[in-house]
């Protein structure tokens, strides 16, 4: 059956603190509005409409355009009233699913087992607490069913003890909804319209209330401050490294490790503390990551080693190579087998042939390198002319003395030889040296400069 989803993100989220959309807040990378869309959107024939209120229009362009319906609550007068707005993109023969853009770590599993439920009934998902403060709790009768559920602010002191509290998340047929939503009035404390009284419209209906529990609390919680957000960050990110260590990866202190996309790992790969992986990351195995590394939408094959304190953005590296401590590669940079790049070494759109090295204080961007080249301490290739960027070639077994200069466009050739402290211009031809150097000039009987007193 087709599901359509109404996910609520109006709120403006006052105890944030801050200018941004609550729901536009990030968690392991990505918004908290982002998560839920994630796991919504993998849902069979689902189709998504989006609650905006406050910031509407920065949520909007958060997520782009045609990933789902907008629709906005000009007046925050409930979540009823939110969940209104939305009313007319549901199909009359669907499920209805409600969530909310703040809730992000909600479940595939628990969703799919809601909607299963919901076919003619409500399906309403609930968890217990030790500490219900601040949920609406669930009234039950003497058979165990759901009579109501009541706000913290309407409840009597005795109802504030009960510890199963409403999560918000509920699933019915449309129909239903429909029919139901237009009956909730607001004689409450808040003088706001509330979901939640569907379930006594529902009792009173006979709507069979079907209840369901998520398999981790973690999963239904919000986020309403910045306690929170950190609270569900590092339960995230223990996740990943409980799912990472299952998988046959070493991580030196899981609790010092922090995955912000994906990360899929080969098998005896070890991470070191501090480790940041961002975006879409490969790790092959045999791999040793050291610490106080960051590495973001890069493909690092079987025994490589990355060395402490290096930065990899949008680069593959090929088997066996070796990168660091203290070096960056950014996109474009792509290692082949056996390559080193050293301390302090900077690339960008540069290509490093098999076997080659560049191991010291050296910038080379917009190059191709062809195998076993080496490259001397202090190297530049320099690519721009202040307007445009041009490429550099070394051919193979290339071998460029230290302090060098290779003003693009330029080509090396292969076994050619670079003379230290050269600036290179034009082009050397294979097998040649190219130097370019003032003569020496000793001056005898130098005395050095004394300071006056």
């Amino acid at each position: 059956m087709a599901t359509d989803i109404i996910v609520l993100a109006a709120g403006k989220g006052t105890r944030m603190k801050s200018a941004l959309p609550k729901v536009l807040h990030p968690l392991a990378g990505k918004t908290l509005l982002q998560h839920v869309l994630d796991t919504a959107s993998a849902l069979p024939d689902s189709k998504i409409t989006v609650v905006t209120g406050h910031g509407a229009d920065e949520v909007k362009n958060s997520v782009g355009q045609g990933a789902v319906t907008f629709v906005e609550q000009m007046q925050q007068l409930g979540t009823a009233h939110a969940v209104m707005q939305a009313v007319p993109n549901l199909r009359d023969e669907s499920t209805a699913l409600i969530l909310y853009g703040d809730v992000p770590l909600i479940s595939h599993d628990t969703l799919s087992s809601m909607i299963a439920t919901a076919k003619d009934s409500i399906s309403l998902l609930t968890v217990i607490l030790n500490d219900p403060t601040g949920y609406g709790r669930i009234l039950r009768d003497d058979q165990g069913k759901v009579a109501a559920i009541v706000e913290e602010k309407d409840a009597s002191d005795e109802q504030r003890l009960v510890c199963e509290v409403n999560t918000g998340v509920l699933a019915l047929p449309a129909r239903q909804l429909k029919l139901l939503l237009p009956q909730i009035g607001n004689n409450n404390a808040q003088g706001e319209y509330y979901l939640t009284d569907i379930i006594s419209l529902a009792v009173e209906k006979s709507i069979s209330i079907n209840t369901q529990q998520p398999t981790l609390i973690e999963e239904v919680l919000g986020v309403n401050d910045r306690q929170q957000l950190a609270s569900l960050e590092r339960f995230y990110q223990r996740q990943q490294a409980e799912r990472l260590m299952k998988e046959g990866v070493t991580l030196a202190d899981p609790t010092r490790f922090d995955v912000r996309g994906e990360l899929v790992c080969g098998t005896d790969t070890s991470i070191d503390i501090n480790t940041i992986f961002e975006g879409q990351v490969v790790l092959g195995s045999h791999v040793t990551i050291g610490p106080n590394c960051h590495i973001s939408n890069s493909i690092i094959a079987d025994h490589v080693e990355i060395k402490a304190n290096s930065i990899l953005e949008g680069a593959e590296v090929a088997m066996g190579s070796v990168v660091g401590p203290f070096a960056r590669l950014r996109p474009g940079t792509i290692l082949e087998d056996g390559a080193k790049i050293g301390n302090f070494v900077e690339t960008k759109k540069t290509r490093v042939g098999k076997g080659s090295k560049i191991n010291h204080l050296s910038y080379v961007g917009d190059a191709e390198l062809g195998e076993s080249v080496n490259v001397g301490a202090g190297t530049i290739t320099c690519n721009y002319d202040g307007v445009n960027k041009h490429r550099t070639e070394i051919g193979d077994q290339a071998f460029i003395g230290s302090n060098t200069s290779l003003v693009a466009p330029v080509r090396v050739g292969n076994m050619a030889t670079v003379g230290a402290g050269s600036t290179i211009t034009k082009d050397i031809p294979d097998g040649e040296l190219g130097l370019t150097r003032a003569l020496q000039k000793n001056i005898t009987g130098w005395q050095r400069p004394v300071k006056k007193t």
